[in-house]
């Protein structure tokens, strides 16, 4: 059975055209008519007679795309939307792209069909101008959540990384760390990006410092346990280790015990999120992001856009903070 995705592709155009087309909202060229109802006709489509009769009407429904379900960071914000969506009789739909660029604009694609209301998005390849003609397409509007494009006209929420990191690194040299090592998070990460410069920023002008102290890896479990083998056998005298996020601490944590490496005693680890903590022993240190917080506030600006509202597209910042535990010796 023919999809309203197969339609867009064999008449060269997009989904949320071939959705104004079958709604009869907004302009469409002439031209672009006869291609979409041409191509309706080859393949035998038939529109669903629900989807059509809920087109310029609001269904009451947002979507959030998410890059890794996995990472307890995710459920937790996704918590925090539900919980502000059903307060305001929204429902919230759920779609986990895997970090894939593909996965994440098939989504789209589905969602410019104007079944819902709003959009969440938690993405780490979104361009700008992609989301800007998704908004301008389909008439869905767009928060960005947990990264942030600065000087574009697009609502953000997000944490502040950077001053978060300068307190994991600060930290660590309070606790008496004579050589503190990075596990990084992908480079394209905005927040990975944020937490590394605020690590080099304070460690780069020590004379211990080489960039072979920082260790690019994935946000899992496993990202941390190759990192923190590679860092020892490149600097077997750290003695500090702050990771980009919970999960690789936890993952440096267990491979630490399996060497017989002591924590806090030989090296201590601190980690960023605060979402991971449980998973940890002994304790972990950690930098918490407000995630509830910030994805209530999410949602409260995305309901406000859907309402018609005049709210600017800011980039909303909130504050960490330093949660001390036993993996650095506290």
């Amino acid at each position: 059975m023919a999809t309203i995705r197969d339609v867009s592709k064999l008449a060269g155009v997009s989904v949320a055209t071939v959705s104004r087309v079958l709604n009869k909202s907004g302009y469409v060229h002439k031209s672009t008519i006869e291609a979409v109802e041409k191509a309706m006709q080859t393949l035998q489509y038939k529109p669903s007679h629900i989807a059509r009769s809920l087109a310029g009407k609001r269904t009451a429904t947002v979507a959030l795309i998410v890059p890794n379900i996995l990472n307890p960071f995710f459920p937790l914000l996704a918590r925090a939307i539900e919980d502000t969506a059903q307060e305001n009789g929204f429902s919230v739909l759920l779609c986990n792209s895997d970090s894939s660029t593909e996965k994440e604009r098939q989504y789209m694609e589905v969602l410019a069909t104007k079944q819902v209301d709003g959009l969440l998005l938690a993405s780490y390849t979104a361009r700008p101008e992609e989301l800007s003609a998704f908004e301008r397409d389909s008439s869905i509007p767009v928060v960005l959540v947990d990264n942030c494009f600065p000087g574009q006209p697009i609502a953000s929420f997000i944490a502040r990384h950077r001053e978060g990191a300068r307190m994991a690194v600060r930290h660590l040299t309070a606790q008496g760390c004579r050589k503190i090592a990075h596990i990084s998070g992908p480079p394209h990460v905005f927040a990975a990006h944020e937490r590394r410069l605020a690590y080099e920023e304070l460690c780069q002008d020590q004379p211990w410092y080489t960039p072979d102290l920082i260790v690019q890896s994935d946000y899992m479990i496993s990202g941390g346990e190759l990192a923190v083998k590679q860092l020892l056998s490149r600097h077997p005298d750290v003695d500090g280790v702050f990771a980009g996020n919970d999960l690789l601490a936890v993952g440096a944590m267990r491979v630490l015990y399996a060497m017989g490496v002591h924590v806090p005693g030989q090296i201590k680890l601190i980690g960023f999120d605060g979402v991971a903590v449980d998973y940890a022993v002994p304790g972990l240190s950690t930098v918490v992001q407000p995630v509830y917080e910030i994805g209530t506030q999410a949602m409260r600006h995305l309901l406000a856009r859907i309402r018609g509202e005049s709210v600017a597209p800011e980039i909303r910042e909130f504050d960490t903070r330093l949660a001390s535990a036993a993996s650095t010796g506290c």
